[in-house]
């Protein structure tokens, strides 16, 4: 679902990413702000339902389609990211490449940056024939070990 943003700059803290809502000339609202401090405090991938939730507990006055829309809005730009999990999609901070480690048994999805080295990615490249740009690598592993083994 992430597209590209406009700017080679990565967004690293939430000022970056009102500085590109407002270079792309989008609208940095109320609830637009909202939803951007949310992410860049909770540091963590949220589903929409969730941002809806915490808000409101928040105190802060948004409606569900106004969290939708605006999700759609920054992810749709690169402001933020949005990634497809088997529960519906979810939300976070880190618009740059970047890899994940999907904790199992805590249903957590945590960001890390991860680098391979040329010699990986040329290996890579003569395999398939293709001139590799960039990537992301999905990590699966139990923060805790699995019911019924040890770890030794």
């Amino acid at each position: 679902m992430q597209k590209p943003a406009i700017s080679k700059k990565p967004i690293r803290s939430l000022e970056d990413a009102l500085e590109q809502c407002q270079a792309l000339g989008m609208r940095v609202s109320r609830q637009r702000r909202f939803i951007l401090e949310l992410l860049w405090q909770a540091n963590e991938h949220l589903s929409a339902r969730e941002i809806y939730d915490r808000l409101n507990q928040q105190g802060k006055d948004i409606g569900h389609t106004s969290v939708y829309q605006n999700l759609e809005a920054l992810s749709s730009q690169g402001i933020i990211e949005c990634i497809e999990h088997c529960d519906g999609r979810l939300y976070g901070n880190i618009s740059d490449a970047h890899s994940h480690v999907n904790c199992i048994d805590t249903n957590q999805i945590l960001d890390v940056h991860v680098e391979l080295s040329e010699e990986f990615l040329h290996q890579v490249e003569v395999q398939t024939g293709v001139n590799i740009t960039g990537y992301t690598i999905n990590f699966y592993g139990y923060r805790n070990s699995p019911s019924g083994q040890d770890s030794d």
